[in-house]
């Protein structure tokens, strides 16, 4: 069984920074992606940065130059560096991975429960 666990989420002031963290843990036989979405109240569910297992990297635009996801492979756990907050980048912050486990046929994309992240002007 994987599991992903979040952590560093909280309440900063607009311009702050924050750095959040995703552990992967369990039958992990390798893990092809992993990234951050993030989801306000009453708005969908984004994309906001993704690191590939070959080193592709991703970032929605409204992060670009303020946010850096990176990882330490040895953990198999990925960080997302947040700086220049604004009062928007107000959500609960969400791990994903997608990953293969040791018996199975196909990879599985894996949630972490979340993280609240909030911003005040």
């Amino acid at each position: 069984q994987v599991q992903l666990v979040e952590s560093g989420g909280g309440l900063v002031q607009a311009g702050g920074s924050l750095r959040l963290s995703c552990a992967a843990s369990g039958s992990i036989l390798r893990i092809n992606a992993m990234g951050w979405y993030r989801q306000a109240p009453g708005k969908e569910r984004e994309l906001v940065a993704a690191l590939t297992i070959g080193g592709d990297i991703h970032y929605l635009d409204s992060v670009k130059g303020r946010f850096t996801i990176f990882r330490d492979s040895a953990e198999n756990t990925i960080y997302l560096q947040m700086n220049s907050l604004k009062p928007e980048d107000t959500a609960v912050y969400y791990c994903n991975a997608d990953i293969f486990g040791y018996r199975d046929p196909v990879s599985y994309d894996y949630w972490g429960q979340g993280t609240q992240v909030t911003v005040s002007s």
